[in-house]
């Protein structure tokens, strides 16, 4: 492992030494690539550098202990060591982790979908509830977002919701958001004062460049109509929105949350790319579809993967076994410590693998 450091860090510094060439200055292309393998290992370069420091530190203390003939600074160089080796510990820990295989889409933006699942009235409400936290959890992080289609009703609840997080590792993040979330509340609506169980669905979706999904316009058909909702008279006097349909994989999409035609169709573009590039990334998948299904299933309360309890106020993952409370800030989007825990989780589950 120490090997494949050393060798990370003189890539790092060949790196630095090449986009420093004025030739590769000139070379737009050419130094877009440099700086992209560069931020791809640069945390782990920095770690290991920590972890030489640290381990230059331990040998001279050794090398105190082995020479030195005061009693005085044999006794401090034994107290020095215990932190020491106890930092070493921990460096080698990270460095494991920071070495396992890395999915290739965590540096990517993101489409997120949320659909209202099981439960009526209340699921959409669920759903708006989620549309909201993960909108807050992006401004912690100062990541952009973009409404790309909503279809919302008169009680501000959700029937469905796409958009755009734009930010470092908001993949890398939001990945483990994937799935069936689940709600035990008295909603809004029970005048009776009874505890509903409803659902809502959330799917993530790595977004693509350009350059990766080629689609050809012949493979496309375009329908432009009068966006539907709320947005004044202006929705009923332009056709604005539009629906993309992707003919060779029956992929439809529809945005019409932008006044623009041009930037409903650009937006509608960006999910239909990212939805192909799902496609292709899953092996033996022919259709996005099948890779939505892995990750939202049919929406049945008994496919969940967290349990939101309003009157216990408490969050329960149901793919670790964790509960937390504090609700209220969770909702605020403080998602930290349960991404967290998750991520932790899965680390530990490569670690193991790449033990075996």
């Amino acid at each position: 492992m120490l090997d494949r450091l050393a060798q990370l860090e003189i890539r790092y510094n060949d790196i630095e030494l090449e986009m420093a060439n004025p030739d590769t200055i000139s070379d737009v292309k050419r130094l877009q690539e440099l700086a992209q393998e560069r931020s791809g290992i640069e945390d782990v370069v920095a770690l290991y550098r920590q972890y030489k420091k640290i381990e230059k530190q331990h040998e001279d203390t050794l090398y105190m202990l082995e020479t030195e003939t005061d009693e005085e600074l044999r006794t401090m160089a034994k107290q020095e060591l215990v932190p020491l080796e106890s930092a070493l510990e921990q460096f080698l820990h990270e460095l494991k982790i920071a070495l396992l295989p890395r999915d290739p889409n965590d540096r990517r933006d993101v489409i997120v979908e949320i659909r209202a699942g099981t439960g009526g009235d209340e699921a959409g409400i669920f759903a708006a509830d989620l549309f909201r936290m993960y909108l807050r959890y992006a401004q912690t992080h100062n990541w952009s977002t973009e409404i790309i289609d909503k279809n919302e009703s008169a009680i501000g609840s959700l029937k469905e919701v796409v958009f755009e997080i734009k930010g470092k590792g908001a993949f890398s993040r939001l990945k483990y958001e994937r799935g069936v979330h689940r709600v035990q509340r008295v909603p809004v609506t029970e005048s009776g004062g009874r505890i509903h169980t409803s659902t809502a669905t959330v799917a993530v979706l790595p977004e693509a460049d350009d350059v990766e999904i080629d689609i050809n316009p012949s493979d496309l058909r375009v329908d432009i109509f009068h966006s539907g909702g709320a947005g004044g008279q202006n929705v009923n006097k332009v056709a604005t929105a539009v629906r993309l349909t992707h003919i060779p994989s029956g992929l439809v999409v529809v945005c019409q949350d932008e006044r623009s035609q041009l930037r409903n169709r650009q937006k509608a573009m960006a999910v239909l790319r990212a939805r192909l590039l799902e496609a292709k990334q899953v092996e033996h998948e022919n259709e996005i579809s099948s890779e939505r299904r892995t990750q939202v299933g049919n929406a049945e309360r008994a496919e969940k993967i967290r349990t939101y309890n309003f009157p216990q106020d408490r969050v329960t993952d149901h793919r670790i076994g964790i509960s937390m409370h504090n609700l209220p800030k969770i909702m605020d989007g403080g998602l930290d410590e349960l991404i967290d825990a998750v991520a932790a989780s899965e680390q530990a589950k490569l670690l193991e693998s790449e033990l075996v």
